[in-house]
């Protein structure tokens, strides 16, 4: 592979180099462009033909010996924001306030330096933090809001009129790093999951059944852009991909950390949006025991994938998921376990090749 970084474990099993240019390239909810050239440009390789749809999917097909098909989803869209408003007085610097494209926690905003994407080319900026001895008893008890905060340019307002515009897009600076056993940057809600696809379809190279491996768009505002392929690649089976929450860090109980990291793949049973099909699970945690492979159950009480996109989009569908876990999940510091990723790659691997369309997935 194309980085040689040993872990606890040894010899990293994975390309650590594209799984960076993945979570470190930019793309907020209806504007994947840039991660999209790049997933389009990694399937060229590895797939039959590639396609995107009106809503920017990307969908690499890659052909069985059967009708049957499978779809393989994990979506291209990061949580970011858009440019509402422009503020500042004419003859002092400006300032940039933001509506969020997905679901932010503005606790963790303050003090961070972002990105701003305009038709000119990128702008470096910061979200302003007051110092605390600065602020009155009730400002620092206040809860934060996405509506309160500004992105200071260090630009007079006359200038960044001219350079920014209304709806340019804003993501945050962050460069993806190793630290210790995991690997942690921004948006890896869901890039560590694209890149676990785009390995899987690399590795898979006459398979018994038709794949679709749909890199999709918007999910982060609505699973919108699943929904949309439910209908257009109307698949025998779906199995989606995405982070899921690892709260095992110190202040959370047991019953609370939904996974834990280093203990493998998450095979997903429901969350707030689907429960998924019973056969479809159990046969991944039997591919999985085969294979030697590790991973653990997950029960998730809130949130959604694209999972829920392909199940009754186009009438009763089988699904499955596999979810990679992930600390910290919506901030920058989004972290996995190297190992959980390898198995998550393993088991998709191992899942999708010894599909052969026969299984009973009925009820």
């Amino acid at each position: 592979m194309a980085d040689s970084e040993t872990g606890a474990n040894g010899e990293l099993s994975f390309d650590l180099e594209l799984l960076t240019e993945l979570t470190e390239t930019s793309g907020v909810p209806g504007y994947e462009d840039r991660i999209r050239a790049l997933v389009q440009h990694e399937f060229e390789d590895s797939v039959d033909r590639v396609r995107t749809d009106a809503m920017g999917n990307v969908v690499g097909t890659l052909e069985g010996d059967s009708d049957y098909s499978v779809a393989v989803a994990a979506h291209m869209d990061e949580i970011g924001f858009m440019v509402k408003h422009i503020t500042g007085e004419d003859d002092a610097m400006g300032f940039l306030q933001l509506d969020a494209l997905g679901g932010w926690d503005a606790r963790v905003l303050k003090a961070q330096r972002v990105t701003i994407h305009t038709d000119d080319g990128d702008l470096p900026g910061i979200i302003g933090s007051p110092p605390p001895h600065t602020l009155s008893e009730e400002e620092r008890s206040k809860t934060p809001e996405v509506e309160d905060i500004y992105v200071d340019t260090g630009l007079p307002t006359e200038e960044l009129e001219e350079r920014v515009s209304l709806g340019d897009l804003v993501t945050m600076d962050q460069r993806t790093e190793r630290v210790g056993e995991t690997v942690t940057g921004k948006a890896l809600d869901d890039r560590i999951c694209l890149f676990a696809m785009l390995e899987a379809a690399r590795r898979i190279e006459d398979p018994d059944v038709t794949i679709h491996f749909c890199a999709t768009v918007q999910e982060e505002v609505g699973i919108r852009g699943a929904k949309a392929l439910g209908v257009d690649v109307e698949p025998d089976l779906a199995i989606a991909m995405d982070v899921t929450v690892a709260n095992d860090v110190p202040g959370f109980d047991a019953s609370k950390h939904v996974t834990t990291l280093g203990d493998g793949a998450a095979i997903k049973l429901k969350d707030s949006s689907v429960i998924t099909s019973p056969k479809v699970h159990r046969r991944l945690r039997d591919v999985a025991e085969e294979g030697d492979i590790d991973y653990q159950i997950e029960i998730l009480p809130a949130g959604g994938t694209d999972t829920a996109g392909f199940q009754n989009t186009a009438g009763a569908k089988p699904v499955g998921a596999l979810s990679i876990p992930t600390r910290y999940l919506h901030t920058v510091t989004e972290t996995a376990h190297v190992d959980d990723v390898t198995a998550t790659i393993d088991l998709l691997t191992a899942f999708l090749e010894s599909e052969t369309g026969e299984h009973d997935y009925t009820y």
